[in-house]
């Protein structure tokens, strides 16, 4: 029987060692003292293993490269991955916007049952044991180890991941080793990360969650139109601002950031904090509130409009101090405020690092590979799969279907 050699124990390897081992005797390397650390702090420890979708949901779901993914998601789609893993005796639940949990809501369910299942099929599993570098030989390739020995197999599959979560022992190696080999690839860069701001803006609403909200991404050198704009909850942190719509913002947005996270050029965060309502309709409101408190200072006839620790903020960024009496605000004063709801703008900085981003953005050139086999062009027997490869998606279990569906093409 044929020789596969696995590189990387994490989501993609470990699918990949199952499927292969109806065709090869699998080797799976995990540098690590355990399989799937990654997968182990995915979905806050909960595991959003995929999204029960169609495929036309899930790759308008994928940010770079969704073409690529065709013959992927038609081999093994979310229902099939669905099924796979309750056949293999994991319960599963969906929650809201489709995502799909284990019925325990423990990820080590998960890794559990992929171990399980790898050991069923008879896959060998080495931990602790260091790949330094891959070379093509007359028949197959050479795999070397860190401490000094060499295995020879048919195949080759690198799922070795991106460099996020680097505690996890993500490091980019694999993709090094396919640069030795002058493939082309994309720089990593932090995606699905959280925004760094004004810290004089965000620090005072630290820990403040809204829900309902409109966020936009405005080009300052082009600020007629936004780049992004999306409905639905964000957070205020002690560096500037995380959240779903933040970190949807961060994938969508990557042509807009250097690798390292700073951004191309001016940007600027714009929140409506009221889009159900019309400027015109939040003006009517400002007024009803401030009428029925004429006497009040400013920060307390906006109590029941805005969250306590946001009424500062927005009062100064509207220039208007909030002690002043509401019978001595001025209708400028009161536009302003209704505009600084409708738009409380924040800069951008940059993106946070990669040990807090939830994927890797870049990584192995998808014209390098075969998108029905994972197979490297003009290097017969390395495949790759997963996170290495140069796509990425948003959060829901995208990315985790990417993962299983690249494998199991690689494992054919």
């Amino acid at each position: 029987m044929m020789q596969m050699v696995i590189v990387g124990g994490g989501a993609a390897g470990m699918m990949t060692a199952i499927h292969a081992s109806k065709n090869y005797k699998v080797t799976l390397l995990e540098k690590n003292d355990k399989l799937g650390k990654k997968l182990f702090i995915t979905g806050k420890g909960r595991c959003n293993l995929t999204n029960a979708c169609d495929e036309e949901t899930f790759l308008r779901n994928v940010m770079s490269n969704p073409k690529f993914l065709y013959s992927a998601i038609a081999a093994y789609t979310p229902a099939d991955v669905m099924d796979s893993f309750e056949s293999w005796g994991l319960k599963l639940k969906t929650e809201r916007g489709n995502r799909v949990f284990p019925a325990s809501d423990h990820s080590s369910d998960v890794i559990k049952t992929l171990e399980k299942e790898m050991k069923r099929c008879g896959v060998e599993v080495r931990l602790q044991t260091h790949v330094t570098g891959i070379s093509p030989e007359l028949t197959g390739w050479t795999v070397a180890l860190a401490d000094g020995k060499k295995l020879h197999a048919d195949v080759v599959v690198l799922a070795t991941g991106g460099i996020s979560y680097p505690g996890t022992g993500a490091s980019g190696e694999g993709v090094k080793f396919l640069e030795k080999l002058g493939l082309t690839t994309r720089p990593f860069q932090p995606s699905l990360v959280p925004w760094e701001s004004d810290l004089s803006l965000c620090k005072p609403m630290m820990g403040l969650s809204l829900k309902n909200v409109e966020a936009s991404v405005y080009r300052l050198a082009k600020p007629k139109k936004p780049v992004y704009k999306e409905f639905g909850e964000m957070l205020f942190t002690h560096f500037g601002v995380s959240g779903p719509l933040i970190l949807s913002a961060s994938g969508m947005l990557q042509k807009y950031f250097l690798p390292e996270g700073t951004p191309k050029e001016e940007l600027e965060l714009r929140i409506d904090w009221k889009p159900a309502l019309s400027r015109e309709q939040l003006d009517q409101r400002v007024l009803r509130d401030f009428e029925k408190g004429k006497n009040k200072t400013a920060a307390h006839a906006v109590e029941e409009l805005l969250p306590r620790m946001a009424i500062p903020v927005i009062l100064s960024a509207a220039g208007i101090p909030a002690e002043k009496r509401v019978h001595e605000i001025t209708q400028e004063e009161r536009s302003r405020l209704v505009d600084t709801l409708k738009a409380f703008a924040l800069p951008v900085k940059g993106l946070r690092g990669f040990d807090e981003a939830i994927i890797s953005a870049g990584g192995l050139s998808v014209k390098e590979v075969d998108p029905r086999t994972m197979e490297v062009k003009n290097f017969p027997g390395l495949r790759v799969a997963g996170e290495m490869l140069d796509l990425d998606a948003l959060t829901g279990g995208f990315n985790l279907q990417i993962a299983w569906c690249t494998a199991k093409l690689a494992a054919q």
